[in-house]
């Protein structure tokens, strides 16, 4: 009995001593290098465990390194994508997509830039309604009629498109500085009292968004059809001249 204590206690010894062989557990990896939490410096370990994958727990068990990076990194770019926003207060112009195409936009429309949520070119904020030096904006290609640059990009490619159709889109307004929406609105009277002007300062010409056109019949119909494929509205009742761009 003694000799089968003996033994029992020299198993136990020797399973002891090869414990202490294993080398020490490791924490989750990228490309590399050992993972942390995303401040800098920051050095939390980081578990890639339940983002954006099937599977909650560890990498299973078997799967070699070279399939465990790649599923870490597979997780990692799905939960940096899904968290991509635009920053609060904003609303994002189009952005260019395959071929041309807006994504989530109308489909010709490109280009595009970021407003804020009243709808206001955040790069000509700060100059104010009517205020937007001529640098900061962009020729439209008719005479010196200037627009927010991707309204005028936008525009161009609306005019070549109609007159590879036949049709031509002539321009008789577009930025408007505030003094001549003040001069409009004495002309002409307010919108909100049954005339044609916006109250000075409140203008959709006045952010270079706007264009008034001249427009016979089959241009007017044209651009019905046609002008929200780039990013263009009729959108001011009892002024069919009126566009915007509101993509």
């Amino acid at each position: 009995m003694e000799a089968i204590n003996g033994v029992m206690s020299r198993i136990a010894d020797i399973q002891a001593r090869i414990g202490a062989l294993q080398p020490p557990a490791q924490p989750a990896t990228f490309a590399g290098v050992a993972a942390t939490g995303s401040g800098a410096g920051g050095s939390t370990p980081y578990s890639p465990v339940g983002i954006g994958s099937a599977a909650s727990g560890p990498v299973a068990a078997g799967a070699g390194p070279a399939s465990g990076a790649a599923s870490f990194a597979s997780s990692l770019s799905q939960a940096v994508a899904s968290r991509s926003a635009t920053p609060p207060g904003l609303v994002s112009g189009t952005a260019p997509g395959a071929g041309g195409a807006a994504v989530g936009g109308a489909p010709g429309v490109v280009g595009g830039g970021a407003r804020r949520a009243d709808g206001v070119p955040v790069d000509l904020a700060a100059y104010g309604n009517g205020k937007v030096p001529a640098e900061a904006l962009s020729t439209i290609g008719h005479g010196s009629h200037r627009m927010w640059a991707p309204a005028a990009a936008n525009y161009q490619r609306m005019r070549e498109a109609a007159a590879r159709e036949g049709v031509t889109l002539k321009v008789t307004d577009s930025y408007r500085s505030y003094e001549q929406q003040v001069d409009l609105a004495r002309r002409k009277g307010l919108y909100s009292q049954g005339g044609l002007a916006a109250k000075p300062g409140t203008s959709e010409h006045g952010w270079g968004l706007s264009l008034d056109l001249d427009l016979d019949g089959r241009a007017q119909a044209w651009m019905r059809t046609h002008a929200k494929e780039y990013g263009f509205t009729e959108n001011v009742p009892r002024e069919p001249w009126h566009w915007t761009f509101t993509a």
